[in-house]
């Protein structure tokens, strides 16, 4: 049975921060043609203010090196490919979130590395030599980007210190935060550092130790850092690996959990928070990446998370991304927004939906949002189900009266979910194949786009009326603008010598 909602006429701002910042593979990926041609197709529909990714520091970046003098070893700075990154970045209108991380070779401590890549997670051998890292890389960007555009940059110290990405202690991480965050502010006290940048594994633990630590030792900390991710334990099967998929709504009590930690102490309670990693699986050969539930249940999160972070960044925008190797298909259950060939996953549409919803919130519930600019509605609803289960969802079904914006409106509508917008639906049907010739690919990119229609609405007694269906693991964006009829100006028109046209 439909459910039947009068909006209001006003309402409170939409806290929508779902722009604000999304996630890359490692920052060497970016010199790659295929990296930016994906980052160009997001920038083009949705519009990120910021990007992040792993391996600033990493050997393929080349920015620290040493040369020997006179018997001993020279600190060389190379910023040629990292010149070449920020540049490209500034080009798509994008601006980095930069993580300080992972170790370079000659700083290296140890011999732990994490990923295909080899991202060396030990602690430096010298923190003093960290901080000269620090220090001349920041300066460097000023002088080459302007210290007015550079202060806009916050930055991260590491990658979750809590797991296998800190082959250190706690202690030590912090010696690290300290070292690093001191070093930031002597380039320009007013860049923003923060962390700690960890996961969702003994949170409370690691939060207040962190808060306590930079009390107590006086340590700049401008912004709270964390990721969200909610699944299960992995299984894995063959090339794959699978979760159970918790609630959306997990990710939301996680930060509430953060935000009441935070609340204990009077200098960090009002910080900003930032999620700077944030996703279903936490792993990139997980198909859900891929679906159309995925489109729906991440609509979920973005329809509330505003209210507790002040960013919260998708992980990631490009499945040009190598954690566990080079992708082996052109499907594989990457995180990226938009799958290898530029073709366009169901989740891009959320980002691109949410990037243009409107700024006051007139309702919200599990399923739907309305919001209002000028003039103009956006309605975004979402229908997820773990299909895994045997059943199909059932369908959510509205009745909207909504208060009218002149006498007669179009209602365009666009629709994700079955055969619409499911690339990867279609990829199946061409037998899935690894990677794809120019007819495959240009099947798959049409595939990619939603079903757009539309209707006329019509004032009644100062209310438009529409109906919305959203069947199981669909995803809609509802838009309405008012229209000025000029029919009566057209001498000679009957509508039917138009053949049904209405």
């Amino acid at each position: 049975m439909a459910r039947e909602i009068t909006i209001p006429a006003a309402g409170k701002p939409f806290k929508n921060n779902a722009t604000f910042c999304v996630g890359s593979g490692r920052l060497g990926l970016a010199l790659q043609k295929e990296y930016i041609d994906h980052l160009k197709i997001v920038q083009e529909r949705i519009h990120f203010k910021y990007i992040r990714g792993h391996g600033l520091f990493c050997d393929d970046v080349g920015i620290y090196r040493e040369t020997e003098e006179d018997g001993k070893h020279v600190a060389y700075y190379n910023f040629t490919y990292l010149d070449r990154i920020i540049d490209s970045f500034l080009e798509h209108d994008i601006r980095p979130f930069l993580e300080l991380g992972f170790m370079p070779e000659k700083l290296k401590s140890g011999e732990q590395t994490i990923f295909y890549w080899k991202g060396n997670t030990t602690p430096p051998v010298s923190y003093e030599k960290w901080a000269e890292l620090v220090e001349t890389t920041l300066a460097h960007l000023i002088d080459r980007y302007g210290a007015e555009e550079v202060i806009t940059w916050p930055v991260e110290v590491w990658n979750e210190p809590n797991i296998a990405f800190w082959a250190g202690t706690m202690e030590e991480y912090f010696k690290l935060y300290e070292y690093s965050a001191k070093a930031v502010k002597r380039v320009d006290p007013r860049i923003k550092v923060g962390g700690p940048v960890i996961c969702g594994i003994e949170t409370e633990k690691w939060l207040r130790a962190f808060f306590e630590h930079c009390i107590e030792n006086n340590l700049p900390l401008d912004f709270v850092s964390r990721h969200c991710y909610t699944v299960g334990k992995p299984v894995r099967k063959g090339q794959f690996i699978y979760h159970e998929i918790f609630s959306p709504t997990y990710m939301i009590e996680e930060l509430k959990e953060t935000r009441k930690i935070m609340a204990d102490y009077p200098q960090i309670a009002n910080l900003p928070l930032h999620i700077t990693e944030f996703n279903s699986s936490y792993v990139p050969v997980c198909p859900v990446h891929d679906t159309t539930f995925q489109a729906a249940y991440i609509a979920r999160i973005l329809s509330e998370a505003g209210e507790y972070a002040d960013s919260y960044s998708y992980w990631t925008f490009s499945d040009v991304f190598e954690e566990y190797d080079v992708p082996r298909s052109a499907f594989h259950g990457g995180f990226g927004l938009v799958a290898l060939n530029s073709i366009k996953k169901p989740v891009f549409h959320t980002f691109e939906f949410f990037a243009n919803a409107g700024k006051e919130l007139l309702y919200r519930d599990e399923n739907l949002i309305v919001t209002r600019d000028d003039k103009r509605y956006v309605i975004i609803g979402w229908n997820y189900h773990d299909t895994r289960k045997g059943e199909p969802g059932p369908d959510k079904e509205y009745v909207l009266s909504i208060p009218s914006i002149g006498q007669q409106a179009i209602l365009i509508k666009k629709q994700v979910g079955g055969n619409y917008a499911n690339p990867l639906q279609t990829w199946s049907n061409l037998g899935k194949p690894r990677t794809l010739n120019k007819e495959q690919r240009k099947i798959l990119m049409a595939a990619s786009e939603p079903l757009q229609t539309d209707v006329k609405l019509f004032d009644e007694k100062g209310f438009y009326k529409v109906k919305l269906t959203i069947q199981c693991n669909h995803l809609y964006m509802l838009e309405i603008l008012p229209v000025k009829d000029f029919t009566d100006t057209y001498d000679g028109f009957e509508p039917d010598e138009f053949f049904g046209l209405e």
